[in-house]
């Protein structure tokens, strides 16, 4: 069995659900996870950020129920209201970073949100991709040179119709793949680690 979770890197409750994520591969280290990512602006929702009037109001719900922290630049961002979510870009990005270190994918998951909702950096923009693989100790110029390359592009599609192909509707969406069994959905949303335990062990013993 393994563990695919289906994110969106521009997606509030993703960056809420880290730790969670974070908690529950500490617990269950024998468990893979793969990372997936979603599409949730793409398209014509592609829009500077001001269009969705419920982000600040959103925000402060996920910061209250998971406790992580929008840091003072993600701020300014949302209060000046020009930025543009671009999903396929975030995509490409999470596309590089786990290329990298494949084994490494959720811990690249959150330190790529981190940026963005700490940091207030930019997941279109290349520099960002270099802060990002510096910190994790990765090789910065390969992870720059990845995002822009017809490969990742191509990974960021193959997520979107991977996303689709297992019937996420919503961000994220965390589930137990086995091959006797399919997906089973351990969380969509918002959960604990200690809900996702009590999920696997009710998997284990059906």
């Amino acid at each position: 069995m393994k563990l695919v979770y289906v994110f969106d890197a521009y997606c509030g409750w993703s960056y809420g659900f880290a730790p969670t994520l974070a908690e529950t591969a500490r617990r269950h280290p024998g468990l893979p996870v793969e990372v997936v990512s979603g599409g949730l602006f793409t398209g014509a929702r592609r829009v500077p950020i001001r269009e969705f009037g419920y982000v600040q109001g959103a925000n402060a719900k996920i910061a209250e129920m998971t406790g992580v922290e929008f840091g003072a630049a993600y701020d300014r961002l949302i209060a000046d209201g020009s930025f543009v979510m671009d999903s396929e870009a975030a995509a490409r990005g999470m596309a590089a970073l786990r290329q990298a270190a494949p084994a490494r994918a959720a811990e690249l998951a959150e330190a790529l949100q981190t940026a963005f909702y700490r940091d207030g950096l930019s997941l279109s923009d290349p520099a960002t991709y270099r802060v990002i693989a510096e910190r994790a100790g990765l090789d910065a110029d390969a992870v720059v040179t990845a995002f822009s390359s017809p490969a990742a592009r191509a990974a960021a599609a193959a997520d979107f119709r991977h996303s689709r192909g297992l019937g996420v509707e919503g961000f994220p969406t965390l589930l137990a793949v086995d091959a006797r069994r399919g997906p089973a959905v351990l969380a969509v949303g918002h959960a604990t680690a200690d809900m996702i335990d009590q999920r696997l062990a009710a998997l284990a013993a059906s």
